[in-house]
């Protein structure tokens, strides 16, 4: 602004900034509009804030004895340097940042133009702040097989006072150096999500995944791993802060301990297939397996091979050949029934004679290939696929499977299940069983359909309100569903176990199938709400708006959501109160804590964003504001408690009033009175329109050292309110406070006193009525106006020597006052004695007026003070029963009245104080040889008569010399 072409323009890199302790900090500075060389000098230089006018000089780029000596070694070392972006910019590198630094940066640019035009030189202000983001991973070392899952977890937190945010990312390092380091995927500054390019199509996949877990907790899942993902994973973390140009500067980052992960590939160069001639028997007849073992040279390789029925082993064969059956298994093998051999390193049969009911189920082989025969650990194992082998009864020919449309859901989700069942020669009862993994060998039944129909359901499904109605139906001849509207949590996941039962001839015939289902509890899938605001500072009367994010890894649109607002005030210290709630249902209530809120703010939802918005901002919407939102299970009603809940960060949000105008006189002045009233003004010079004022008096006493006595404050609604030395019935009705104009205050003082002298001035406090209530806007001092009172007549003589006087408590003392010389005709004395205070101004004790009336300003001393006269100017106070408290300073004031003529007022023509009496009080007397002698017994008479001779020699002694000096 003011600046014409070719004017020189100095620019600096706008602040004020904020920078961690320990960090590389950088500054630009560039110029224009100059004349010269294209390639301009410049030189850096620092205000230290406990010198702010004091220039220490940092760096220049064309002097090299230019830096002071504090930054010299710095400076040679390379720690501080100036790197040049081109003739006219460059950068000021600071490349571990001190507390020291902080302070006002001055960029200036040596002149090379004709003439001085323009500006040479800009500023910056640099804030050190302490560096609090810490990241942190617990070390480990996995070997994985491929396909497995992993989960890391990574803490990271910070407590900077400023308005910050963080980025966490994960990365993959391969090899030696960081330059093979891979981005796997990063929760921006923003809070969004970005995976690193070789991982772009596993995140869109859902096989690579990042969650906030709680408040500090950011986990990294992979669905299966790859031998790709082996080398070392760290955790890094970023804290940004928002620049005053709008760019986001990174201040920290910090990288965990690293984990290392090995990957074992499966499979890579051997197979494993399993067939058999038959997979339909009945009993009695022979089954043969065959497992077929596909590799390279395989003649020369050891395998160990096992054979499995639903999981459980049956027998081994290891490398060496040596058959081992387990236990359940051995004496069927003794008997003949089971054989196991191997007609070659890659082909293992399994037979079994006379198969019965136990013997159905589904077979695999296991082949892991040894290093050498004796080895325990493999190299390498693979699984082959399951082969399903059905016995029958003989007689019966039912065959049954079971299928699930819903393999993987998340709470709330249906589960919907198929039995179907095929050649039953007559109608079957059906059982469905849940298989829970939590408790293996457990099962709890879930419903059950009798032959004619009939339905029953297990105990745990008879609540309709926890999942939901069940229902079984018959979809056909041997097709069966089963539906459970809303699953509870991960614990409904497992095996559903489907058995048909068959009768006929006083015969049954059972036959089974599973399917296996994956609940993913919603508390566990990374439900998170983040708070912010557009501005944090906001004026009086402008509009702002509140965005609750809520991120999870489930459809949030899809399942019930409330939303909570929470707002403490910035006045308050007690806990957030709830400003309104919305329900799943729509429905709203709002808190009965702040009722204006429900007039101003808007709701709004859109997707997985909740917004309030504040109309016409008040000074009560100042403070802290937070979101809680909680999600419920779908398909199921009434919903009961809430699945998963999160709250959000706190945003405080500060309310700016408008800005005060008030300007008070400040210009001193003095009013001098001989006597009557005193005025003294207090003028607004300038105000907000429409403001009201408060205006309080004070009194500052001539006693140097004195501190201010407030006398009146006349609130913005006339309320008057008197300090303590003003506030008794003799005081009140002499000091009031009007205004006299709109813009002028006014202090009388009625029956002005010579104590009233000092210096008076007034404290304007300018009050707005701002829609709900007033509100301080600022406040002004006035001038002082010194207040003298002019007696006519001449100066009073007092005895005014300063004394010291002792006196032991519960004993008599008398303070001196006397007059010194005669009276004027036809005058009269007052006398008043004064206690010092350190407020500086003095109480009143007693006053004896001019007319002979005695005034007592503190009653409870009434019967303890004495005026005894033993002449016309002795006003001397006799102080009876003294106490501890009655030490300390005590003056008299005599003031002198004369009557004009009979039946005239009088005035006051002159008056005098004393001197200062210092009265120490002595506690009771309490001495050893009082003590002893006291007691009447004979051995203490005996003690103290040595001490009685002692001192009556004493005095003799005593007398004798005083007699010789006559």
């Amino acid at each position: 602004a003011g600046l014409t072409a070719g004017q020189r323009v100095v620019t600096v890199q706008e602040g004020p900034l904020y920078r961690v302790r320990g960090s590389h900090v950088t500054l630009w500075c560039k110029v224009s509009g100059y004349q010269g060389p294209a390639e301009q000098n410049f030189q850096w230089s620092i205000y230290l804030p406990s010198a702010p006018e004091r220039e220490v000089q940092i760096v220049s780029t064309v002097d090299p004895s230019f830096p002071y000596a504090i930054y010299t070694q710095r400076v040679s070392s390379g720690s501080i340097l100036v790197e040049r972006l081109q003739g006219d910019a460059v950068l000021l590198h600071i490349t571990e940042l001190q507390e020291r630094d902080a302070g006002q940066y001055e960029c200036h640019t040596p002149n090379t133009d004709e003439r001085y035009f323009g500006s040479y030189s800009a500023k910056t202000n640099l804030s050190v702040i302490p560096d609090t983001l810490s990241a942190s991973m617990a070390p480990q070392a996995l070997t994985l097989s491929e396909g497995d899952a992993v989960e890391l977890t990574c803490e990271v937190s910070k407590s900077t006072a400023q308005h910050t945010h963080l980025s966490v990312s994960w990365y993959l390092l391969q090899g030696a150096g960081e330059h093979h380091t891979q981005e796997i995927l990063t929760l921006s500054k923003d809070f969004i999500l970005k995976p690193g390019p070789s991982y772009e199509q596993r995140f869109l996949e859902g096989d690579v995944r990042l969650s906030k877990v709680g408040s500090t907790t950011y986990k990294l899942s992979m669905g299966g791993v790859k031998p790709s993902d082996q080398g070392q994973l760290y955790c890094e973390a970023a804290e940004w802060i928002e620049d005053p140009d709008g760019t986001w500067e990174d201040i920290s980052r910090k990288q965990t301990e690293r984990t290392s992960l090995a990957v074992v590939s499966q499979g890579r160069d051997l197979s494993v297939d399993i067939t058999a001639a038959e997979l339909s028997l009945s009993e009695g007849d022979t089954l043969q397996l065959n497992c077929v073992v596909g590799a390279p040279k395989s003649s020369s390789r050891h395998f160990k091979v096992i054979w499995l029925l639903d999981s459980v082993e049956v027998a081994r064969v290891d490398p060496q050949g040596v058959l081992i059956w387990e236990q359940d298994y051995e004496e069927r093998a003794k008997l003949g029934q089971l054989r196991a051999f191997k007609p070659s390193n890659a082909v293992y049969v399994l037979i079994i004679h006379e198969v019965g009911l136990k013997d159905k189920g589904t077979y695999q082989c296991s082949v892991s290939e040894m290093k050498a025969p004796g080895d325990l650990h493999s190299i390498q194992t693979n699984v082959s696929a399951g082969m399903q082998v059905n016995v029958k009864p003989a007689g019966c020919h039912m065959h049954l499977s079971v299928s699930t449309s819903t393999p993987r859901v998340t709470a709330g989700d249906p589960l919907i299940l198929q039995c179907e069942v095929q050649g039953a020669t007559g109608p079957v009862s059906l059982r469905w069983w849940h298989l829970p993994p939590q408790h293996p060998g457990h099962r709890v039944l879930v419903a059950t359909m009798e032959q004619d129909g009939s339905l029953s359901l297990g105990s745990t499904y008879q609540d309709g309100q926890t999942r939901g109605r069940l229902w079984l139906q018959k979809e056909s001849s041997g097709t069966f569903t089963l539906v459970i509207p809303s699953t509870l949590d991960e614990d409904d996941g497992g095996q559903y176990r489907c058995e048909a039962t068959l009768g006929s001839r006083g015969r049954n015939w059972t036959e089974k199938g599973e399917a296996a289902v994956v609940v993913s509890s919603m508390a566990g899938l990374g439900l998170h709400a983040t708070l912010r605001s557009r501005i944090a500072t906001v004026r009086f009367g402008q509009s702002f708006e509140l965005v609750c994010q809520v991120n999870a890894s489930y459809p949030l649109e899809e399942v019930p959501a409330s939303v909570r607002w929470l707002f403490q005030p910035s006045t308050a210290t007690s806990p957030s109160h709830e400003l309104v709630k919305v329900s799943p249902n729509g429905t709203v209530v709002w808190g009965t804590a702040q009722p204006h809120f429900q007039r101003k703010a808007q709701l709004a939802r859109a997707g997985t964003s909740f917004r309030l918005h504040i109309h016409s901002a008040l000074p009560a919407n100042e403070g802290t504001y937070q979101c809680e939102v909680e999600v419920w299970r779908r398909n199921i009603l009434p919903l009961g408690q809430p699945a998963a809940s999160t709250s959000s960060n706190a945003v405080g949000i500060k309310v700016v009033l408008p800005e005060s105008k008030l300007q008070v006189a400040t210009k001193g002045s003095s009013v001098e009175i001989a006597s009557g009233n005193a005025a003294v003004e207090c003028r607004i010079v300038s105000a907000q329109n429409n403001s009201q004022f408060a205006v309080t008096w004070y009194l500052l006493p001539s006693l140097a050292g004195a501190t201010p006595l407030q006398i009146v404050r006349a609130s913005y609604s006339s309320i008057l309110e008197y300090g303590p030395e003003f506030s008794s019935p003799a005081q009140k009705p002499r000091f009031l406070s009007q205004r006299v104009s709109n813009n002028t205050f006014q202090l009388q003082i009625l029956s002005a006193k010579p104590q009233d002298e000092g210096r008076y001035y007034c404290v304007v406090e300018e009050w707005l009525w701002l829609v709900d209530g007033w509100y301080k806007l600022g406040e002004g001092t006035s001038g002082r106006t010194m207040l003298k009172i002019r007696l006519p007549g001449e100066q009073l003589r007092m005895e005014r020597t300063n004394l010291s006087i002792s006196a032991r408590e519960g004993e008599e003392v008398t303070l001196p006052c006397r007059l010194q010389g005669a009276l004027q005709p036809r005058t009269q004395l007052s006398a008043t004695w004064f206690q010092v205070q350190s407020s500086g101004r003095d109480s009143a004790l007693l006053t004896l007026q001019h007319d002979g009336t005695m005034e007592y300003p503190q009653e409870h001393l009434a019967r303890r003070l004495y005026l005894r006269r033993p002449s016309a100017g002795d006003f001397s106070l006799t102080l009876s029963s003294v106490e501890r408290g009655d030490a300390g300073g005590y003056y008299c004031q005599l003031q002198e009245w004369q009557q004009q003529s009979e039946g005239k007022d009088w005035t006051l023509q002159a008056l005098a104080h004393s001197g200062y009496t210092q009265l120490t009080t002595i506690p009771p007397e309490s001495t050893v040889l009082s003590r002893i002698c006291s007691s009447p017994s004979l051995l203490n008479f005996i003690l103290c008569l040595p001490l009685i001779l002692i001192l009556v020699l004493g005095l003799a002694v005593s007398c004798w010399y005083w007699k010789c000096r006559k």
